[in-house]
């Protein structure tokens, strides 16, 4: 069985992204989604959507149990929204405003999926 979690830190204020709202998708094979063909080679269907707890984290974990498929997914960060929450002066447009990240994720095991955000920059790996 494998699960997905995140976890947000806020580097320009240093402590936890409380309230940075997210999305993940699933990148799916030409129809397999529904079941439909098109001419398109895939799509990315939505899987959950929310935002951060107090923690930076989600309150349980973004996929787990018949939920988790291997294969490529997209977790996309809604960053300028929460930094302006934040009272940041942003230019405007802001230099990030959604952060996004691919990643593929094998059968099984525990994938966490870390973002360290700040207004101009970003980091990721893959957690434990």
């Amino acid at each position: 069985m494998g699960r997905l979690s995140t976890h947000v830190l806020d580097t320009a204020h240093g402590r936890p992204a409380a309230g940075m709202g997210f999305a993940l998708f699933r990148q799916e094979a030409n129809g397999e989604a529904r079941g439909e063909t098109s001419g398109e080679a895939s799509r990315w269907t939505l899987l959950a959507e929310g935002a951060t707890n107090a923690d930076g984290r989600t309150d349980a974990p973004l996929l787990q149990g018949a939920a988790f498929r291997a294969g490529r997914h997209r977790l996309v960060f809604q960053v300028a929204a929460y930094f302006r929450a934040q009272g940041v002066a942003l230019p405007d447009p802001p230099f990030l405003d959604e952060v996004t990240l691919e990643f593929g994720m094998a059968e099984g095991g525990h994938h966490h999926v870390p973002l360290l955000v700040s207004p101009f920059g970003y980091t990721t790996y893959r957690g434990s």
